[in-house]
C-alpha cells in the first residue's frame, strides 16, 4: 500500500446483557443492516476516541471501554475494524440517533457469519487480541 492510498478504519463496540446476548442497531442507511454502535475514525481521533464518540451519538449514552479484542481487515470495503468489549454505563437508557431506527438484543447464534466470529471473539476473548480477514 503506498502512502497515499486510502482505505478506512473504524471502531465497534460489543456490549452483552445480562442474557449474554449483544446489541445491534438498525441502520437507516445504505442496506438497512443490523451492526454493532460504532463507525468510522474522524481525521485525527485515536480508535478510543472514537468508539466513545461513536456510542455516545448512536446510543445516546456513555460506555465505558473494557478491552480491545480484536481487529479485522474486511476486503469488500477496505477497511479495518477495531472491536472492543464495552458496557453502558449504569443508569443510562439506549436512545438512538437518527442514523438507527431501532436496536435488539441478538443470540449469538442469529448473527451472521462474519459478525458472529467478530462477537464470539470478544466473548471468549482470553487476553490476546486476534487479527483475521475477510
Amino acid at each position: 500500500m503506498g502512502f497515499h492510498d486510502f482505505y478506512r478504519l473504524s471502531s465497534h463496540a460489543v456490549i452483552f446483557n445480562e442474557l449474554n446476548q449483544v446489541l445491534l442497531l438498525k441502520a437507516t442507511y445504505a442496506d438497512y443492516a443490523w451492526g454493532l454502535p460504532g463507525g468510522g475514525l474522524d481525521h485525527g481521533e485515536t480508535i478510543h476516541k472514537a468508539l466513545i464518540r461513536e456510542c455516545a451519538e448512536e446510543l445516546g449514552c456513555e460506555i465505558t471501554v473494557e478491552y480491545l479484542s480484536g481487529v479485522y481487515f474486511h476486503a469488500a470495503v477496505n477497511s479495518h475494524a477495531f472491536i472492543f468489549r464495552c458496557k453502558i454505563l449504569a443508569g443510562q437508557s439506549i436512545r438512538l440517533s437518527n442514523e438507527h431506527s431501532e436496536y435488539q438484543w441478538f443470540d449469538l447464534d442469529a448473527l451472521s457469519p462474519v459478525q458472529k466470529v467478530r462477537v464470539e471473539d470478544c466473548f471468549y476473548f482470553n487476553g490476546q487480541v486476534k487479527s483475521r480477514a475477510f
